[in-house]
């Protein structure tokens, strides 16, 4: 029965006897003998030890109808009574006798005392210190340990001297057997250090030069501790006027706001048993939030780490239909086969090669998401089996099939050709990346050729005897990754001419292509089908199967808002998608 519940019966029963008027409840505290006799209004039956609380005050009855602070609470009251409780038999004792044994108080598990720290804690952040209060009363409970409340009050309120005392107190409790978690031995020279740094900055927002000086010679260097910090807090007698100090220190300045990320700062070097970790309900939501986001098969939206984002009343659910599985527009402009397509980085363009000898360049309406013919690229003689965005998406380069010697350099903007490239007609370019400058590409081809060129199709370095079947320019700007005839890739660098093996592969890498981090490689493997290897660490991290990959060169991509998707062609006519 809720708190509104008991009072209504109770009232109810008092009406009964006393003719309809109902006096404002009164507690009563009875002892055990007198707990018999029933009175009009009373509320009979709660246990000896229940009284009543208002805030800030602690009533309670001494049996003679007097009434006495007391420090103890389990029953508490606001001012219109909605917070008081009781058991089921009490409203029914109200008109009669009470001989019913009374009821215990449950005692809390550690788990039920931890969450309703985590509520007081939340509902602290909101501003709702009496409901805290309240709740702290009747669940017996602690939000923190006295002295961290008292550490905390020092700090906020700006009073240093006391705080650095405060460490003190809460050194026993940092070591001590009952800590959860236990403290590096340096903790409290960290703790003074961050109070002493805050004194010394707001000392120097002031104008109290000496003041500060006196912090950093007398208080903070004899520490021992952070010694590169202390020199770079003595620059800051250099400044001028509080706003240099602030962006030369990066610190928003003295107040609520610095003194809370203080806090924040300091709550991470003491147990949660004596103060909570900073927002620590918030922080668990969160947790809950992603880990079901993982566990969500088609989960495909952008990652938002706030929590108004999604309803915590239910478990997080991406249907089907919210995955693209079904085909929303046929391109036919094409009159021959579409050898490749490639979205621009930002998304907003496709553009798609044919043996037809034409680039089209579709741009994609952002409401509908259908593509429109923007403009067609025209004169390429061999087909067009390979197209790259330049990084800022003005520019597009087209290579052709292997018996192609040549490649394009598109204005997307213009429809201009910038620079058509050819170093010999014997060679093969089949392959092309952009280096991430925007200045630069690479080139190559299974006939031995390798090459490095600017913007005009320059030649600016050449790398002998290698026959590229891939190729991928790393974020570095420095590292060129190409797949080979000897089913590897190796990174090169033509800064100063070196290379190592990064994949070995017991089959032939027909193409493969790299993650936004460049963490991840995704191999499309002769014979075997898709292989996703880690780079970092130089393993083989999947495989997938259903793929039908011979000896044609197929290529397969990551998708998704978060890359958690691939997609590959097949030469079984399908396209295959995974997550």
């Amino acid at each position: 029965m809720s708190g509104d519940e008991t009072l209504a019966s109770a009232s109810s029963s008092s009406d009964s006897d006393t003719g309809g008027a109902s006096p404002p409840p009164r507690k009563k505290h009875r002892s055990s003998a007198a707990e018999g006799v029933g009175e009009p209004g009373a509320l009979a039956g709660l246990p000896s030890a229940t009284h009543l609380s208002r805030t800030g005050t602690n009533m309670q009855s001494n049996g003679t109808g007097q009434e006495q602070n007391h420090p103890a609470s389990n029953v508490t009251q606001n001012g219109d009574a909605n917070g008081l409780q009781s058991n089921a038999g009490s409203a029914s004792g109200a008109s009669g006798t009470g001989s019913g044994s009374l009821k215990k108080k449950k005692r809390l598990s550690q788990a039920e005392e931890d969450v309703i720290r985590l509520i007081g804690q939340h509902l602290n952040g909101l501003g709702l210190n009496q409901t805290v209060d309240l709740l702290m009363q009747e669940s017996g409970c602690r939000l923190e340990h006295p002295s961290a409340t008292k550490f905390r009050n020092h700090v906020m309120e700006g009073e240093w001297d006391k705080a650095e005392n405060d460490l003190n107190e809460l050194k026993a409790l940092m070591h001590s057997p009952n800590a959860i978690v236990v403290r590096a031995p340096d903790s409290l020279l960290r703790m003074k250090f961050l109070l002493l740094q805050q004194k010394y900055l707001e000392y120097l927002e002031d104008g109290k030069v000496l003041e500060a000086l006196q912090v950093l010679r007398g208080e903070l260097t004899p520490l021992k501790y952070n010694t590169d910090r202390i020199h770079v807090l003595s620059g800051y007698l250099m400044c001028s006027h509080p706003e240099d100090l602030k962006a030369k220190a990066e610190w928003e300045g003295k107040g609520a706001g610095s003194r809370c990320r203080l806090l924040d700062k300091l709550q991470t070097y003491l147990p949660p048993s004596v103060m909570l970790p900073p927002r620590r309900l918030q922080t668990l939501l969160r947790q809950a939030v992603e880990m079901q986001r993982d566990r969500c098969l088609y989960h495909n939206t952008k990652l938002d780490s706030s929590l108004d984002s999604v309803s915590l009343l239910l478990d997080h659910v991406c249907s089907r239909k919210q995955f693209p599985c079904y085909t929303q527009q046929i391109l036919t402009e094409h009159c021959n086969e579409v050898w490749f397509c490639k979205f621009s980085n930002d998304g907003t363009k496709l553009a798609t090669g044919s043996k037809d000898t034409t680039v089209i360049i579709w741009q994609v309406e952002p409401d509908s998401h259908q593509l429109k013919l923007v403009r067609t690229l025209e004169g390429h003689a061999y087909g067009v089996s390979y197209l790259a965005w330049s990084p800022d998406d003005v520019y597009l380069i087209a290579c052709g099939p292997d018996d192609c010697s040549e490649l394009w350099l598109w204005n997307v903007q213009t429809g201009e050709l910038r620079t058509k490239m050819s170093q010999s007609h014997e060679d093969s370019l089949t392959s092309v990346a952009w280096n991430p400058d925007g200045k630069r590409f690479v080139t190559g081809g299974q006939r031995g050729q390798f090459y490095q060129c600017d913007l005009e199709g320059n030649l600016l370095e050449s790398w002998e005897g290698v026959r590229v079947q891939c190729l991928w320019c790393m974020s570095d700007g420095r590292t060129v990754l190409a797949s080979d005839t000897h089913q590897r890739i190796r990174g090169y660098s033509f800064e100063d001419l070196t290379d190592r093996n990064i994949v070995q592969e017991d089959h032939p890498i027909m193409s493969f292509t790299v993650s936004k981090n460049g963490r991840l490689a995704l191999l499309n493997v002769a014979t075997q089908g898709v292989h996703l290897w880690d780079l970092q660490d130089r393993v083989l991290v999947r495989k997938y199967q259903g793929v039908t990959q011979g000896f044609y060169t197929i290529h397969s991509c990551f998708g998704g808002h978060n890359e958690d998707f691939i997609a590959s062609g097949s030469e079984g006519t399908l396209v295959y998608s995974s997550s």
